[in-house]
């Protein structure tokens, strides 16, 4: 059985860096061809992809928010994180890890605010 869970802070000062990571149980994520994203979703809005990790360590990000995102990973821990720097209140939202869009984390919610 695979599951996803998040953690880290809830608050979260603005322009301070949101960390969060991402325990995986059931798959190792050195598995060949599986890959791990974090996921967002602020209050009222839809979902946004925001930087994926592959089984081999590769990342890839999404443009608008690349220059302040870092993934990366622990495979003695089987775990992958989220860095998101220079944060402000519209980084507040729930954030989500997945897999494969077919396992995906319960989420966190992260408040930016002083």
């Amino acid at each position: 059985q695979v599951q996803l869970q998040e953690s880290g802070p809830g608050l979260v000062k603005p322009s301070q860096t949101l960390s969060l990571t991402c325990t995986v149980s059931g798959l190792s994520i050195t598995t060949d061809y599986y890959y791990f994203s974090w996921v967002r979703q602020p209050p009222g809005k839809g979902l946004e992809w925001m930087g994926i990790i592959s089984y081999s360590g590769s990342t890839r990000y999404s443009p608008s928010l690349e220059s302040r995102t870092s993934i990366s990973r622990d495979t003695s821990k089987n775990q992958f994180t989220l860095q998101l720097s220079s944060v402000t209140p519209e980084d507040t939202a729930v954030y989500y890890c997945e897999s494969d869009m077919e396992y995906w984390g319960k989420g966190t919610l992260v408040t930016v605010s002083s």
